[in-house]
């Protein structure tokens, strides 16, 4: 009875107006909208010439663009870091996970809603999970006080899709909280109707402080653009759905602005890995970077990613320190006047200081590049990125297709990978041998190090509920 919440409540009573303005004042509100196979190139603040976005131009206008900013190399990888602060090896999610998988993430991990949950945030999960589907690996059960959305990737469910045998999997469930509500869910119809229900919680919750997590369904394919934008573009389908996703963008955003929040409230856009190359028109491009998802070349973990908050963050501004999705918890957790767990080994690092203009520096010494099979194949140090382990996603450079390991590139020199330097900079590689020798120590290379902690785990895992029954 004497949780933060439950104290908030009882004072918003007590002392009505007054303490709702001074409790929303004293923290800020959170929005994290999460892209689904967005690669570096797809959007017009970050190069492109085929997709129309004018919301993250103007988003990006008015904030800063964060131009070395990284995720994971696939989708489920990258979740679990964004929700805890540390590399998916860490917490046991290193691959994709499919419906009715026995693992999970563990409820004894401390994700960013639970922490800004304890703090007195109302926080709710909307779009794409993919951090289990059983109900103790739900939303609801990691500090999300509601959630709609597909719990999976949405070419998962019966009609097939990659690694999916057509009828093999249950029609593709939308759950509100832990129940299904629609089978399938109706794809074309998910951003509206994620967009309606995003506007609604920021309204319902404009006196008190306020976490959003919107990871979209877009634009991992099947390619599903909704109605009104369906046919519009100049890139095809893919690129009617971005420019869906950029109307969603400017939705939300307006919902802050008329609600007079915007001082207040802190709003960031990225991608969960880089484009799903293989799907052709359908898969988006990396801009500069060579690679797409599921490779450790730039363009599959390297993510356009985008901070506003008016007044805050400085306008038009752009940081190519190293970054990651992994610094989200830490950052959201410190503003929001708490502290990261010190029980547990936690990766992410406070941003405040690059995005409140004050610092260039990353507080990273080094970021590691896990393969979607959970093995380290490279890690980046400054502007040196080193290869240990032969490049998944395609050959070596163009001018030595199969190099010898290891493999150095100077990134401010060289952002398309293309010319390994190794040859000429021993002393580089000695340092940078030695940064992956102190991961193996803690996390593995390709096995599992002492720092890794346990998945969550169902003995029986069942198919998800529909009208009280199962459904296949």
């Amino acid at each position: 009875m004497n949780s933060p919440r439950f104290l908030i409540a009882l004072a918003t009573l007590v002392l009505g107006p007054w303490f709702v303005m001074q409790a929303s004042a004293a923290k800020p509100n959170f929005i994290v909208i999460l892209m689904d196979d967005m690669g570096y190139g797809d959007v017009e603040p970050f190069g492109s010439k085929l997709n129309r976005t004018p919301q993250l131009n103007k988003m990006a206008a008015e904030g800063m663009k964060l131009t070395s900013f990284y995720a994971a190399t696939v989708c489920t990888p990258s979740r679990a870091q964004m929700m805890t602060g540390c590399y998916a090896k860490r917490v046991s999610m290193p691959k994709v996970i499919g419906p009715s998988c026995p693992t999970g993430l563990s409820t004894n991990e401390k994700t960013v809603a639970r922490l800004l949950k304890d703090l007195g945030y109302a926080t709710m999960c909307i779009g794409k999970w993919h951090l289990g589907d059983q109900s103790e690996f739900l939303p609801t059960r990691h500090g999300f006080d509601h959630y709609l959305g597909l719990p999976y990737s949405n070419d998962m469910g019966a009609e097939g899709g990659k690694g999916v045998k057509a009828g093999t999997n249950p029609p593709l469930p939308l759950l509100k909280d832990a129940k299904v509500v629609e089978a399938p869910a109706v794809q074309d119809k998910l951003t509206k109707l994620y967009t309606e229900e995003a506007i609604k919680f920021i309204t319902a919750h404009k006196d008190i402080p306020f976490f959003l997590y919107f990871p979209h369904t877009a634009v991992h394919t099947p390619i599903n653009p909704g109605k009104e934008f369906a046919g519009k573009s100049a890139n095809g389908r893919y690129g009617d759905w971005v420019e869906e996703v950029d109307w969603s963008v400017g939705q939300v955003l307006k919902t802050v602005r008329d609600l007079k929040l915007d001082s207040n409230t802190m709003v960031i856009f990225t991608s969960d890995n880089g484009p799903w190359l293989i799907k052709g028109k359908d898969g988006g491009v990396a801009g500069p970077l060579r690679g797409g998802k599921a490779s450790c070349w730039e363009g599959g973990l390297r993510v356009p990613t985008i901070a506003w908050w008016p007044d805050k963050i400085p306008a038009g501004s752009s940081c190519a320190a190293m970054t990651s999705e992994m610094d989200i918890l830490p950052t959201l957790v410190g503003l929001a006047g708490g502290k990261v767990p010190t029980d547990r080994k936690i990766d992410g690092m406070d941003l405040w200081p690059i995005l409140s203009g004050k610092s260039k520096d990353s507080p990273h010494d080094a970021l590691y590049y896990f393969s979607k099979d959970g093995n380290l194949e490279a890690v980046r140090s400054g502007h040196w990125k080193l290869f240990v382990k032969k490049p998944s996603g395609g050959k070596g450079s163009p001018k030595n297709p199969n190099p010898a390991l290891p493999v150095l590139y100077n990134l401010d020199q060289d952002l398309g990978e293309n010319t390994d330097v190794a040859d000429k900079n021993p002393d580089v590689v000695k340092k940078m041998l030695g940064l992956i020798d102190r991961m193996d120590k803690d996390l593995g290379v390709q096995r599992k190090g002492p720092g890794v902690r346990p998945c969550g785990s169902v003995s029986n895992p069942k198919p998800l509920i529909m009208d009280g029954k199962e459904y296949n």
